[in-house]
This record gives C-alpha cells, sequence and structure tokens, in this order.
C-alpha cells in the first residue's frame, strides 16, 4: 500500500516553507554534508560513494541519475527549514486542526441489528487541534500507514459521523480502500 497519508502530511506541512529547496544538485549535495556534518555520512544516506558526493560538491557533477536526484530531493526536502516545519506542526496540533479531504470505503456499525454497509465517500472535514497533534506525532515516531489511517478513521468518526458526540456515540467507522487523501493545515 503507497503511504498516501503520511505523504500527505509531509506535503501539508512543506506548504508552510518560505523559501524554495535548492535546486542544482551541487547546492543540494553541499545542503546535505552540512546536514549530516561531512561528505562520508552523506555518501551513506544516499547510497553512493564518498568520492560521488565530493564531485557533486566541487562541481563536478552536474546532472545526477534518475534515482539519485529522487534520493537527494527526498533527504534536502526532509531536512528543510526544521522550524519552519516544527512551527506549522505545533500550529496545526494547538490552534488550527487540519482538514481532510478523501475518497474512500467507509461503513460503520452501531448497535446490535445497525449497520450500514461500506461504501465509497469523499469526505472533506476539519479535524480539531487534539487528532493533528496524534497524527503528526504519530508520524514522527515512525508509524506505519495503517496505524495512520486508524487514527484518521477515529477522527473522521468522531467529527464527521458522530458529530462531537452530539450524535451516534456507539458508531464504530470502518475506513478501507483510500483512493485519495489529502491533508491541508
Amino acid at each position: 500500500m503507497a503511504d498516501l497519508l503520511g505523504e500527505s502530511l509531509d506535503r501539508a506541512v512543506e506548504q508552510a516553507f518560505t523559501r524554495p529547496i535548492p535546486k542544482s544538485a551541487q547546492a543540494r549535495m553541499k545542503y546535505l554534508v552540512r546536514q549530516f556534518k561531512g561528505t562520508k555520512a552523506a555518501a551513506r544516506a544516499l547510497g553512493v560513494s564518498q568520492r560521488t558526493v565530493e564531485r557533486y560538491v566541487a562541481g563536478g557533477l552536474k546532472r545526477p541519475r534518475k534515482e539519485l536526484a529522487a534520493r537527494m530531493e527526498r533527504e534536502v526536502t526532509r531536512r528543510w527549514q526544521p522550524q519552519i516545519r516544527a512551527r506549522a506542526k505545533k500550529k496545526a496540533a494547538s490552534t488550527d486542526g487540519i482538514v481532510v479531504s478523501t475518497r474512500a470505503r467507509f461503513g460503520f456499525t452501531a448497535a446490535p441489528g445497525t449497520t450500514d454497509d461500506a461504501r465509497v465517500r469523499h469526505i472533506t472535514q476539519a479535524l480539531s487541534p487534539s487528532w493533528a497533534d496524534r497524527l503528526f506525532e504519530a508520524r514522527d515516531q515512525g508509524a506505519t500507514e495503517q496505524q495512520l489511517l486508524n487514527i484518521a478513521a477515529q477522527g473522521l468518526g468522531e467529527h464527521y459521523f458522530r458529530d462531537n458526540g452530539r450524535r451516534a456515540q456507539d458508531l464504530r467507522v470502518e475506513f478501507t480502500d483510500v483512493e485519495t487523501i489529502e491533508i491541508d493545515l
């Protein structure tokens, strides 16, 4: 299963960046060398030789292979503007919350004898800061995609189906076959 929710959380936080990530291979490699505090650690993280890293830093190599370019971009993006990233997460987890927009199969069960067969629904729902905090905390601690989806399902169940406790308190939401999911801060 693709890491849809985890990647969407990362993209949502990246929207808060105030500057774009470096564009050239040389600038990206220099940034990674600074972040990893040396060419050897950067090479290990990228899966290339130390000499290759040194060539990119010196400007001798300019166009990385497609796989290396993708790894460089992923590593730079993961480390880019950590204070901005932390501030965006904190704001979402303390005051703003997040908006989840998904197309997935939803079903639910409640008291014995009352069920609704699962069907594909498109739902866009704001989740409270506590659910944003749970999702970001789980993502930061290495939760699997399924664990993230379970947290999102609980949040959607609370806000969308149970209307924050105003109805259907015994409802248990089933959230499967996710086609798309996007998070906005």
